[in-house]
């Protein structure tokens, strides 16, 4: 079975790379050189975000 690859977009990847600070490293030495901790702080701001896309909207009330 292929893995699905490219799920979340580059753009992403650098968005919430940039908001943890970890942009420079990324940069200068690749996505290998982001520590184990860092890459589960991007999962994590990355489920957050889809999270708030996702949530439900309250109901208007009726009239």
């Amino acid at each position: 079975m292929a893995r699905n690859r490219g799920i979340m977009s580059e753009q992403l990847k650098y968005e919430l790379a940039k908001e943890l600070g970890v942009d420079q490293i990324v940069a200068t030495q690749g996505w290998g050189e982001v520590t184990a901790r860092n890459c589960g702080n991007l999962v994590k701001l990355a489920i957050e975000r889809a999270e708030r896309t996702v949530a439900p909207q309250p109901a208007p009330k009726p009239y």
